[in-house]
């Protein structure tokens, strides 16, 4: 192997050593349980209340808005099955987007096992929710109407301030998953109106298994994970003091350098991209060029299956991924890209490529000459390979 190469910060990233450093002593000399009433606990109380304040300034909240989960996928859960549930007796309409995390498309499942009704909005091909669509299916009954941010897979940027206004117009609560845009666009609750939202520490360089679930005061929400009296007796668990810690001062370091980065690592984005469509035939860029997050990258080649590219880039030193990590366990296309209107085959051949700030303009520009050989030789290979003459890949 002849180096290293890590592109698929959408799925997770390495931990930076500031957070490190901040959290260390709270697995050794600052130990104590939060919920005990001794100096050892009001110690760690301290930590986790300074934290929230931290989160809570940087999304223009309020600190008692701001209750810590495990993560993304716990904080979309809690969101639409906290609402809907705690809303039954208003209504059982839920409008999600069909381009959700698969935390908020199972949970949707699993909630029109229990007689919720579910719609979808309508986005168009590059990934964007049809506002006109979600308006004529948006009604009274109507108690939730969830989208993400920004797209896990495809990277697009939704509407999501005329959203939050469609789900006030028809009182419903208005929810989005931030997990891939906070740390990497400017939030501010207020200004998007928005009730929920949802943010995961690991992807702004925090640790894993921590995240934060914003709930204006005064929506309803029912709790999921019932037991102690922890996050003000919405949410049972023996709180991770290290792990807020952690989230805390690197979502503070991600919003601080947040200008810095988004121009940093687009840069590389759109040098990637111009490369791959200028040398790489039969490929296709997957959402906008232009309304998507910095890092992300996500094509499609023709005539060959996606994992066969990154087991070949794996072997090269690059790592990229197939679609969302979350899912990619499975056989089946990308939802997501089969939402946008890609064929199934097309879709088959999709690699989402992710980058970050450690990341070096030498890094693409490897990467795009081993896609470029990858990409031929798994073409020679491939049956469905119909060119007319050679193709030359410059």
């Amino acid at each position: 192997m002849e180096r290293q190469i890590y592109f698929d910060h959408a799925a997770t990233t390495p931990l930076c050593k500031e957070a490190l450093d901040k959290m260390l002593p709270y697995f050794t000399d600052v130990f104590g349980n939060p919920n005990s009433q001794h100096a050892f606990g009001r110690e760690s109380v301290k930590a986790v209340d300074e934290a929230r304040d931290i989160i809570a300034k940087i999304i223009n909240a309020k600190p008692n808005e701001v209750y810590f989960t495990s993560g993304g996928t716990e904080g979309d859960n809690w969101a639409l099955r906290g609402v809907a549930h705690a809303y039954k007796d208003k209504g059982n309409h839920i409008i999600i987007s069909p381009i959700e995390h698969a935390a908020m498309l199972s949970t949707a499942k699993a909630l029109a096992k229990e007689g919720f009704k579910i719609s979808y909005m309508k986005v168009d091909n590059e990934g964007v929710v049809d506002l006109d669509h979600l308006r004529s299916i948006a009604k009274e009954g109507t108690i939730f109407i969830g989208c993400m941010m920004a797209n896990n897979e495809v990277g697009t940027i939704e509407p999501i301030k005329e959203i939050a206004k469609i789900a006030k117009d028809c009182g419903a609560v208005s929810f989005t998953d931030a997990v891939q845009a906070a740390g990497v666009l400017k939030i501010d609750v207020k200004e998007l109106g928005v009730d929920l939202m949802s943010m995961s520490a690991h992807k702004i360089y925090g640790p894993k298994g921590v995240g934060a679930l914003y709930i204006r005061n005064g929506v309803k929400v029912q709790s999921i994970l019932t037991g102690g009296h922890q996050e003000r007796m919405k949410r049972g668990g023996t709180t991770n003091v290290a792990g807020i810690v952690g989230f805390a001062e690197a979502f503070k370091i991600a919003d601080r350098d947040l200008e810095k980065n988004f121009n940093y690592v687009s840069g590389l984005r759109d040098r990637f991209i111009d490369r791959v469509l200028a040398e790489v035939p039969f490929v296709k860029l997957n959402g906008p060029r232009e309304n998507r997050l910095p890092a992300n990258a996500d094509f499609s080649f023709e005539f060959i299956e996606g994992e066969s590219i990154l087991f070949s880039l794996d072997l090269a030193g690059i790592a990229v991924s197939s679609g969302s990590a979350c899912s990619s366990g499975s056989l089946e296309p990308s939802h997501v890209l089969l939402a946008l209107g890609l064929p199934e085959a097309l879709a088959h051949g999709s690699i989402r490529f992710s980058f970050g700030k450690h990341n070096t303009i030498e890094e693409v520009d490897y990467a795009v000459e081993k896609i470029k050989e990858a990409v031929q030789k798994l073409r020679e290979m491939s049956p469905l390979f119909k060119a007319e003459g050679e193709i030359k890949y410059v």
